[in-house]
């Protein structure tokens, strides 16, 4: 058996969505594989944006990055990925559709969203009697794994006709000295970005997708070249399902699909809520903890420090009693 993590922390310094925490929460949870897991550092890839040593969080970087960490694992290894960084709802440019009618999305560096979509095809590459965990401090994160079971959350809902989905509050304080930031991208703030990063300036909403195409081509989603082929066609092929997905997936999500998950600043600290409230209650917990225990002590913790997100367990029923990671 061998244990291998992706990491991915992005705070887009410098940018109109710039955030603070993400990178603190990679070096934590770095720290926590090695120290509590035993995992090697040559298994773990970090790609963040603070160094640019180090390998950027590009869209196509973090691709390739899943790739290789699917692709060479066997049957029996332990496959972990943490991403701290924003997320966005893509709201239907086509009469498309998924179980929250919108496309859930991590944002990488530079604008390449990579879809929930995208994530089931990785999840789905993942090796028989060989488990993926994902840790994701996003927002609207609970729909990142497209079509797994939820266990505890309720993302699944679907808006009623004529419901509005909650206005989100991009940042508050939680008290005098706590600043909460979300880890929300909101559109206008997308759209202003990914102009800055393709040197397009007729980005709106409805033709994000296809710019997105024309500006990262092969390297784009490949959800976004099925639907660039068959526009106009009156037929989306690439959401056409041909067999149940796998279900060796599981998805720690840090809000539900509708919520923000907070970037915290506060005495000169930046951290992710949910990925600090894990860290919490895994240094209370010594020895096995559960996927729903440990998502239940981080609801029942984040509740207690008055944050509203609420984090959500996504995974097969054989994998809600199973340890954490390993």
């Amino acid at each position: 058996m061998v244990k291998k993590a992706v990491l991915i922390g992005i705070n887009y310094t410098g940018t109109e969505g710039e955030l603070r925490g993400c990178v603190n929460d990679v070096k934590r949870m770095h720290k926590c594989l090695i120290e509590r897991f035993g995992f090697s550092e040559e298994n773990i890839t970090q790609l963040i944006d603070t160094d640019k040593s180090k390998t950027q969080p590009t869209g196509k970087n973090i691709r390739q990055a899943l790739s290789e960490l699917v692709g060479s694992a066997n049957s029996g290894d332990v496959l972990f990925v943490h991403y701290s960084g924003h997320g966005v709802r893509l709201p239907p440019e086509t009469d498309e559709d998924d179980n929250t009618g919108f496309d859930e999305c991590i944002v990488p560096c530079d604008m390449n969203n990579i879809t929930d979509d995208e994530i089931r095809e990785i999840v789905d590459k993942v090796p028989k009697d060989c488990s993926m965990t994902i840790v994701s401090d996003s927002c609207h994160s609970g729909g990142l794994i497209d079509a797994v079971k939820e266990q505890i959350g309720d993302s699944t809902k679907k808006l009623e006709k004529g419901e509005e989905s909650k206005e989100i509050e991009q940042e508050y304080w939680r008290d005098n000295n706590v600043h909460v930031v979300n880890r929300s991208l909101p559109l206008h703030s997308m759209i202003n970005m990914l102009k800055q990063e393709t040197g397009k300036d007729d980005i709106e909403v409805g033709n994000i997708r296809t710019t997105l195409f024309d500006a990262f081509g092969e390297d784009a989603s490949p959800k976004l070249l099925n639907v660039q082929e068959t526009e106009g066609q009156g037929e989306i092929l690439g959401d056409i399902v041909t067999e149940k997905p796998k279900d060796n997936g599981i998805l720690l999500s840090g809000c539900q699909t509708d919520q923000t998950s907070g970037d915290v600043r506060t005495k000169g600290q930046a951290y992710g809520a949910f990925s600090d409230a894990i860290q919490t209650i895994l240094a209370e917990r010594q020895g096995k903890i559960t996927n729903r225990e440990l998502v239940l002590g981080v609801r029942e913790f984040l509740e207690y420090e008055c944050y509203p997100q609420k984090p959500g367990l996504y995974c097969s029923d054989s994998n809600v009693d199973a340890p954490f990671i390993c």
